[in-house]
């Protein structure tokens, strides 16, 4: 059975890639597009698309807007093509917060070359989306955003070490890290991540956590050393690994072929972590589609670092886990909310 799209996007050039691109997968029937959120309004409660990708910056009624009346009135599995921009990234983690499934970063003008790269990866967020029961969905996020629990006990000063904790998340991970990072504390060892996200996303992502988390959180940078207290986000479009400097960990950040159609690729950051770190490392695998990470996950385990993966239950898309868990990587599988005292419990 084919998942059904309606387009929204103000742009004709966008609605007509979209559409050209997207008819081309068997799996993917393009019912309509619609110009704004009354059109597209009309649209829905007419056809009742199974997925729809919404444009933010659109006339009459703005996009995120629309998506919390959506997400109130009739949710449905929701992308959001957002501007690579700093205005488009900061509205993109607002409609993460609201209720969108996922989303994807519009190619510019100057960049079309790039259409068949952006339209190979929103066809598989449509088909990941089609999947997600979104009414079990925003319960679990609206959940997930009111649980309470209690940030990690400090770690006494001798048990910080050499250690090194290893992160890769990608389909419903930046709320999921959200989480995570709220509960960790201040002295816990040095922490590097892998999050799917385009160029200019991942410095406001990392600026995001920053608030919420004892930790300081930053975009990685070359050369940028791992030190307790920290966590660095691979930046996007490029790859990032960990090497030895001294008894120090630094962060390595460079453009590298894509893996796993991933640039940053968790594999990338996992390898690396097995192989300088070892049992110094702890590695997490969280909620995200495809199997980026679980081979790294299973060479960090086998390096003596412990694992775990994200249960079914709290994940948005077991896709990521589930690879890690089949291939026996995972020492432990729990839910999000104990990930972090799952960490320290080693």
């Amino acid at each position: 059975m084919k998942t059904r799209v309606l387009i929204v996007d103000d742009s004709a050039v966008v609605r007509k890639l979209l559409s050209t691109y997207l008819q081309r997968y068997d799996d993917v029937e393009v019912i309509d597009t619609a110009t704004d959120p009354y059109d597209a309004r009309d649209k829905i409660v007419k056809l009742k698309p199974d997925v729809i990708t919404l444009d933010i910056e659109m006339p009459k009624m703005d996009g995120i807007s629309f998506l919390k009346k959506l997400v109130a009135h009739y949710p449905i599995p929701t992308i959001m093509v957002s501007s690579l921009t700093k205005d488009g990234s900061s509205a993109t983690l607002q409609a993460l917060e609201i209720g969108a499934v996922d989303f994807v970063g519009k190619p510019s003008a100057g960049s079309l070359g790039d259409a068949d790269a952006f339209v190979k990866d929103l066809h598989q967020k449509v088909i990941a989306a089609s999947s997600i029961n979104i009414k079990r969905f925003l319960e679990r996020s609206k959940t997930n955003r009111s649980a309470v629990a209690k940030p990690v006990n400090p770690l006494p000063v001798s048990l910080g070490g050499n250690k090194i904790i290893a992160i890769g998340s990608s389909t419903g991970g930046t709320e999921a890290l959200k989480k995570v990072f709220e509960l960790m504390p201040q002295n816990s060892p040095g922490v590097v991540v892998v999050q799917h996200m385009p160029e200019v996303f991942t410095k406001y992502f990392a600026e995001r956590l920053d608030k919420i988390s004892a930790l300081q959180v930053s975009e990685a940078t070359d050369g940028a050393i791992v030190k307790p207290g920290t966590a660095l986000i691979a930046p996007g479009n490029f790859q990032m690994e960990i090497t030895k400097n001294g008894p120090s960990y630094q962060a390595r950040v460079f453009q590298g072929e894509r893996v796993n159609r991933h640039r940053p690729s968790v594999e990338v950051l996992f390898n690396s972590v097995a192989k300088h770190a070892g049992a110094n490392a702890v590695g997490v695998i969280m909620t995200g589609m495809g199997g980026d990470g679980a081979q790294g996950l299973l060479n960090m385990k086998n390096a003596g670092a412990n694992t775990i993966a994200q249960d079914e239950a709290s994940c948005v898309v077991f896709g990521m886990p589930k690879e890690a868990i089949k291939v026996g990587a995972a020492n432990k599988v729990v839910s999000l909310l104990d990930i972090p005292k799952t960490i320290f419990s080693f």
